[in-house]
């Protein structure tokens, strides 16, 4: 696995890495963890859940739920490159919009771990495709955006089907009442809590800037702002679908290469923007918060706010999709002149600096 590791780059751990993985390899009891997109948890829980299977057994021992298709299919791809050089480990992607029957005949096959979304798997588990009978280990992959998108009964219903499970890990970005509530349900009372300072929750690689903006200047302010980033890519966050697609339109008719991301589009239709960029024929995206959920594009300079969205914690998922792996990006907020406060807030809460930016 170290081998493996190596060829990917991988040679010193990131803060949750250190702090996850001695802990679930030596003991591997119920865990919280608190890691937001981009720190490397994949790798935090992945590394240890393989090094837990039994590739002779043909049952799924490793269950991994996440909240969105596209985080299912990232957290897959990359356990599947962790087992380059391992006994062979075999691991399946269960998500809605792909075609569930062929999904049916791929769990004929021996399966070693299920990386999920909770409605797919559910489905498949009433047509009796699969049993969790076998799981040992579950693994909640950022379940705030898992409670936040309504999979609360779904959660429910799958921690029951794992009964026989030895533990269960949790990782979380953020801790609302429900998550709460759900952590008491499903683990140990004494569950190992790992608490990253919170000066950490958001990447210290961000460059968190605002600019005071009226509202009708912001279109003509973003669009100045593309028109200048050559070849450096980003995404724009909305609070409604309709402001995402009249400011993806307004965008277009200026000529920019920008699409939309918003709860509407059926899968089919996102597949082909996120198609589009990553492989560079789309510069820029125009996204809401749960439409942009599990979106993990490589390259990304930087994230603007046309506002801050509606739930604080939700500015760490946002933020947390530029500066990733190492690299550099800004999180730019515009703000209207009577929203200072809101900038001050921001910087109280999580710990970070906010710094004007001038045009």
């Amino acid at each position: 696995m170290i081998r493996g590791l190596e060829e990917l780059g991988i040679t010193t751990p990131t803060e949750v890495q250190k702090k996850v993985i001695p802990f679930l390899l030596k003991d591997g009891s119920d865990l919280i963890a608190q890691a937001q997109t981009g720190t490397g948890k994949t790798a935090a829980f992945g590394l240890p859940l393989l090094t837990k299977m039994n590739p002779k057994h043909r049952d799924i021992q490793g269950l991994v739920l996440a909240p969105t298709r596209e985080l299912a299919k990232q957290i897959g791809k990359q356990l599947f490159r962790f087992t380059k050089h391992t006994e062979k480990i075999f691991i399946e992607v269960l998500s809605g919009g792909d075609n569930i029957d062929r999904q049916t005949e791929a769990l004929k096959r021996p399966t070693h771990i299920v990386v999920a979304t909770p409605g797919r798997l559910l489905d498949l588990i009433e047509r009796d495709a699969l049993t969790l009978e076998f799981v040992r280990y579950l693994v909640l992959d950022e379940a705030d955006e898992m409670l936040s998108m309504g999979f609360k009964k779904q959660l429910t219903e799958i921690l029951k089907l794992a009964a026989m499970r030895r533990s269960t890990w949790l990782f979380s970005a953020t801790f609302p009442d429900a998550i709460q509530v759900l952590i008491k349900g499903c683990m140990s009372a004494n569950a190992h809590s790992i608490q990253i300072d919170t000066a950490q929750i958001v990447n210290r690689d961000i460059d968190h800037r605002f600019a005071i903006c009226k509202r009708a200047e912001k279109t003509a302010f973003i669009a100045n702002f593309l028109k200048r980033q050559k070849d450096q890519r980003g995404l724009i966050f909305t609070r409604t679908k309709h402001g995402a697609m009249d400011l993806c339109q307004e965008l277009k008719d200026i000529g920019l290469a920008v699409d939309v991301l918003q709860g509407d589009l059926m899968q089919k239709e996102r597949d082909k923007v996120m198609r589009a960029f990553k492989k560079q024929r789309v510069q820029f995206v125009v996204a809401t918060d749960v439409a942009a959920r599990g979106i993990d594009v490589a390259g990304l300079s930087f994230v603007i706010h046309h506002q801050l969205p509606d739930q604080m914690e939700y500015y760490t998922h946002r933020s947390g999709r530029t500066a990733r792996a190492g690299n550099k990006g800004m999180s730019l907020v515009l703000i209207e002149p009577n929203e200072k406060l809101l900038v001050t807030e921001l910087e109280k809460r999580l710990r970070v600096k906010f710094s004007e930016w001038r045009r």
